[in-house]
């Protein structure tokens, strides 16, 4: 049995790419801004959802798939069918949360367990999502939280949301899905 995000293709993961422009990265697992400059070269080591991880002069970088062009990709918006009734479809808003992935972790934050509670507030057209990291010491958390907001945006009808990480109660591995328990060897 394979996770979910196993079977979507995954041909760019391992390519060898040059930057075509100057494109904002985020080194991982910090999360410091950094610019990658044209002409540089990098391996992509993941291409999953909503961003790329990138093996750029020894350290893993994330650049956002809005910036999909600057490594020669399109690309990877979602584009979700409105409701006519003008109601947010919370099928679309966990399809959006499935499409943001852990820079170091080949899964989704839905799948590892990272995402606990999610409401949405149809009346003011508002999502509100309560998620934690791995680790509480990760510097990717904000970057986590920017991909969702942004990822929530693309789904008709949400005019604002709320992320709020917590560390209470602390991720541990039995939260991720079997399937994703099998996909990165953790389950026993």
């Amino acid at each position: 049995m394979r996770a979910p995000n196993a079977k979507k293709p995954q041909s760019a993961q391992g390519r060898e790419v040059e930057f075509e422009r100057e494109c904002p990265a985020k080194l991982v697992p910090s999360g410091d801004d950094m610019m990658i400059p044209k002409g540089a070269e990098a391996a992509i080591t993941q291409a999953l959802g909503a961003s790329y991880t990138l093996l750029y002069h020894g350290n893993l970088i994330r650049i956002d798939g809005k910036d999909a062009d600057a490594i020669g990709l399109t690309s990877n918006a979602l584009e979700f069918e409105a409701r006519e009734d003008g109601r947010i479809d919370e099928d679309q808003v966990w399809k959006a949360l499935s499409m943001v992935y852990d820079p170091e972790i080949p899964v989704n934050i839905v799948s590892l367990g990272l995402v606990y509670k999610m409401d949405v507030d149809q009346s003011r057209g508002h999502v509100f999502v309560e998620m934690t990291l791995t680790a509480p010491g990760c510097g990717m958390g904000d970057v986590l939280v920017d991909d969702i907001k942004r990822r929530l945006a693309e789904v008709p009808h949400v005019q604002s949301s709320d992320v709020q990480l917590v560390f209470d109660p602390p991720w541990t591995r039995e939260m991720m899905s079997e399937e994703a328990q099998l996909e990165t060897g953790m389950f026993f």
